[in-house]
């Protein structure tokens, strides 16, 4: 976990290079002073939640992306999530045929969808 908050200077920095951006430049758009974030990528500051949020969104990356967090999960599931009607779909198992597990990420604007379930398979 040490190693994850270690990099996390180096990784913003990397980050704001990449875009061109000056510090003067993301502290606008975050809201965080420049003499902060030139701590957090110096490495003189720890990173918080409450700092990496808004850089997340400034640099329009994932916080696990942001941070360089460590994957986790099941690493025998790879879902690819698929976009159907404004719903998106995320496989949560490979098992072939009708009975799958789903993560289905809906518009504040659908409906809930009708659901069905079964007693099982013995």
């Amino acid at each position: 976990m040490n190693d994850v908050l270690r990099d996390v200077g180096p990784r913003l920095r990397a980050f704001r290079h990449a875009r061109s951006l000056t510090l003067e430049e993301v502290a606008v758009r975050t809201g965080i002073s420049s003499s902060t974030l030139s701590r957090l990528e110096s490495g003189g500051r720890r990173p918080t939640l409450e700092l990496l949020l808004p850089l997340s969104q400034c640099y329009e990356l994932p916080l696990d992306e942001l941070v360089g967090a460590p994957s986790v999960g099941d690493p025998r599931v790879h879902p690819r999530p698929v976009r159907r009607k404004g719903v998106i779909v995320v496989p949560l198992t490979h098992l072939p045929g009708p009975r799958q597990a789903l993560k289905m990420i809906l518009p504040s604007d659908h409906s809930t969808p009708v659901t069905t379930r079964h007693e099982g398979v013995e």
